[in-house]
C-alpha cells in the first residue's frame, strides 16, 4: 500500500464515520426503566421454566444411571 492509497483509505473513513462530540447524550436515560423493572419482580424464589428439551435431558441422565448404574461417580465427577 502506498502513501496515496493510505491517503485515499483515510479520506474515505473520514467520510464514512460521522464524528462525534462530546457532549452528544443519548436519547434517553435507561436507568430508571431497568430499576423499575428490577424492582417489579417478586422478592421470593426465582420461577423456573422448563422446557420439554430439559425434561428429555433429565430421563435421559436416569435412563443412562437406570442402564449404567456405575456411571454415577463419572456423572458426579464431571457436575
Amino acid at each position: 500500500m502506498n502513501a496515496h492509497d493510505e491517503d485515499r483509505m483515510k479520506e474515505l473513513l473520514r467520510q464514512a464515520v460521522s464524528r462525534v462530540d462530546d457532549d452528544a447524550k443519548a436519547g434517553r436515560d435507561l436507568w430508571p426503566a431497568m430499576r423499575k423493572r428490577m424492582e417489579a419482580r417478586p422478592a421470593g424464589l426465582a420461577q423456573f421454566h422448563f422446557s420439554w428439551f430439559d425434561w428429555a435431558l433429565a430421563a435421559g441422565l436416569v435412563a443412562f444411571v437406570g442402564f449404567l448404574p456405575s456411571s454415577i461417580p463419572v456423572i458426579l465427577y464431571y457436575l
